[in-house]
């Protein structure tokens, strides 16, 4: 998901932390931690009820990361290089904390590189000019693409490792559309944009099985409530 000026996903996460003013944090690692990234996060979640706060790696905030991890309602990560993110994490033993965090009850969101880093697998473009499967933190089973409507190759690639069986059976998202789990188990799909949809592929013999997903809109839900 992306940071959105209609604060229609952000309202989204917020709320399933069922805290009155939840504190969030954004993990920008993805992105190298682009202070215009950090800035759009902080301009769309201070309109927001919630207290905010960022993680850099590079400018430690504490030297105690699983205690400022824990205290947390909602972890944020923001887009960019995954393999650089994972890499970092790993070093930082920031996916142990994580994982205890998920445990916990700590909701855990992001937008594409925070997406696909959750799966046991994801379709990245990390590696310069071409996409490539990358091995990720595992939380959830399968593996995960974004921008499936936004990037041309996104869908023959995914399809093409499927059939190889270079990658497990999983999720595509288009752009603004969330697939929201709890625990391991896929509850929900919505989105900030009507058109935006998701989908399961599964491996049938020789041929990929595209299944499109029943969202929600969230602009309906907001109407409703």
């Amino acid at each position: 998901m992306s940071l959105e000026p209609s604060g229609l996903l952000e309202t989204y996460l917020l709320a399933q932390t069922n805290k009155a003013n939840p504190k969030v944090c954004f993990v920008p690692t993805a992105s190298g931690e682009s202070q215009e990234y950090i800035d759009r996060f902080y301009t769309s979640f201070s309109q927001l009820s919630c207290t905010a706060s960022h993680l850099s790696l590079f400018k430690l905030p504490t030297a105690d990361l699983r205690s400022f991890i824990l205290e947390k309602d909602l972890i944020y990560v923001g887009g960019g290089n995954t393999k650089s993110l994972l890499a970092l994490w790993r070093e930082w033993h920031l996916d142990s904390i994580l994982r205890e965090a998920w445990e916990a009850g700590v909701v855990l969101a992001g937008w594409s590189a925070g997406s696909i880093c959750w799966f046991e697998q994801g379709v990245t473009d990390s590696i310069p000019e071409r996409l490539s499967v990358l091995r990720c933190l595992g939380f959830l089973k399968g593996s995960n693409c974004p921008h499936y409507d936004a990037e041309p190759e996104r869908r023959p690639s995914y399809q093409k490792f499927l059939r190889e069986d270079s990658i497990s059976e999983g999720y595509a998202a288009d752009n603004e559309a969330v697939l929201h789990f709890v625990g391991e188990k896929l509850v929900r799909v919505i989105s900030s944009l009507p058109q935006a949809k998701a989908y399961r592929l599964e491996k049938m013999g020789e041929t990929v099985q595209e299944t499109q997903l029943e969202s929600v809109y969230l602009g309906f839900l907001q109407k409703s409530s």
